[in-house]
């Protein structure tokens, strides 16, 4: 049957809009502490429209180079929409990044880069998904992160249970909410209506395409177990390097050569040692220093050393260090290797000073990412979960977000 024309235009075309945007770009090596957030301290921005969001990170060349920013919106799989930027910007992007200053008194100089939205050249004017993407100066992408906005029209109300699966009742958590129209008109909502599940805002291991169980007047209810059930995985090993000269409980010691070098102790494999509560930041990290007052431009950045010993359970796998402070990225930067003199599996990293959470991944020849072999999975773990309401009537040309909701595990029920 003959092609129509037009049908490949728009099929061409439909490749070339798909290919425009990547998600979760990895930063090259000379680009560092990256710090995206809303109002809150959590580093992925969930926001209402109009509320601020700001980015912040350091180049390490120090050589004052231009980059720039795009807005690009998506739709609930990550796809860019078929909205025109006039569709969802007031303004202007592609916008040079001005507001940036170079590091004062430190052993490894950077330059900082900040940028809010909306600010004075782009104001968002549509809730949905979006990808904030930075160019260097050849318009060569630099890194990209995914974030959220949202208008507060429905209610989300969700808890955390315990899984019923005997295969993983100790091991899983299960998300159970609902979602009430509050008002809101909708016709059809099985078809109108989808939600993304998050835990500790990791989207690789979101949760998507979860139809309501049942509908009870304006309520949606999800009340499933195996369906919306996520392993719990362990809490987060920390350090903190704020102090340049002060070791501590998990920093051995510390040398100086070029920059700062701290040593933390060795770390075990916890997957068959009983659960241990502690606190942490479900990843996350955040930059200060006690050697300065602006912690932007005065923080050191040292390299941290970490190690684990080598075992038959990992073979050939490739060991990882894991946490936000490179956005769960898998680069060499932090794969471990070998050191046959101690036995360990060993990696040095640079870090800018301040409080981390990390643990260790495996990745299998298959290309298999393993994010709990190391660690453990227990359903005790705090973790912290977040549901995404996506809407699209029936003509819309893209999905908004018409609610989210939260719970923590700390208040898992059987």
């Amino acid at each position: 049957m003959p092609v129509n024309l037009k049908q490949l235009l728009l099929f061409f075309c439909s490749i070339s809009l798909f290919s425009q945007v990547q998600v979760e770009v990895d930063a090259p090596a000379n680009i560092k502490s990256i710090i995206f957030k809303g109002p809150t301290e959590d580093q992925f921005p969930i926001v209402q429209l109009g509320e601020t969001i700001y980015l912040e990170f350091d180049d390490i060349l120090a050589n004052e180079q231009d980059y720039y920013y795009k807005i690009v919106h998506c739709d609930y799989d990550w796809t860019p929409s078929d909205l025109l930027k006039s569709q969802y910007l007031i303004g202007v992007d592609n916008q040079r990044i001005i507001d940036y200053e170079n590091s004062y008194t430190t052993l490894q100089p950077y330059s900082n880069y900040r940028l809010t939205i909306p600010n004075d050249n782009v104001r968002l004017r549509v809730s949905g998904n979006y990808v904030l993407e930075i160019y260097n100066m050849f318009y060569e992408l630099q890194f990209s992160r995914r974030f959220v906005v949202y208008k507060d029209i429905v209610k989300v109300i969700a808890t955390t249970r315990r899984s019923r699966d005997f295969d993983f009742l100790n091991e899983k958590q299960s998300v159970q909410f609902t979602i009430n129209s509050a008002g809101f008109q909708w016709v059809n909502p099985k078809r109108e209506i989808k939600v993304a599940i998050l835990q500790n805002y990791h989207w690789p291991t979101a949760l998507y395409d979860i139809r309501p169980q049942y509908t009870l007047g304006n309520e949606l209810t999800y009340r499933y177990d195996q369906e919306t059930a996520f392993f719990g995985g362990n809490e987060y090993l920390n350090f903190d390097t704020k102090d340049l000269r002060a070791p501590s409980a998990v920093i051995s010691h510390i040398e100086f050569k070029d920059v700062y070098h701290h040593y933390l102790f060795r770390d075990r494999f916890r997957s068959e040692l009983p659960y241990t509560y502690f606190p942490d930041v479900n990843g996350d990290f955040a930059i200060r220093t006690l050697q300065g007052e602006d912690v932007s431009r005065e923080a050191e950045y040292t390299d941290v050393h970490f190690s684990l010993p080598y075992t038959e359970l990992i073979g050939l796998n490739e060991v990882y260090v894991f946490g936000k402070y490179n956005n769960y990225g898998l680069t060499d930067e932090n794969r471990m290797t070998y050191n046959e003199e101690t036995g360990n599996l060993e990696v040095r990293i640079r870090l800018k000073q301040g409080f981390y959470n990390y643990k260790y991944v495996m990745q299998t020849e298959g290309g298999i990412v393993e994010l709990n072999t190391v660690s453990g999975n227990f359903h005790f773990t705090e973790n912290n979960y977040t549901i995404l309401v996506y809407y699209r009537d029936f003509g819309d040309l893209y999905d908004s977000i018409i609610g989210i909701g939260s719970t923590n595990s700390r208040d898992i029920t059987n």
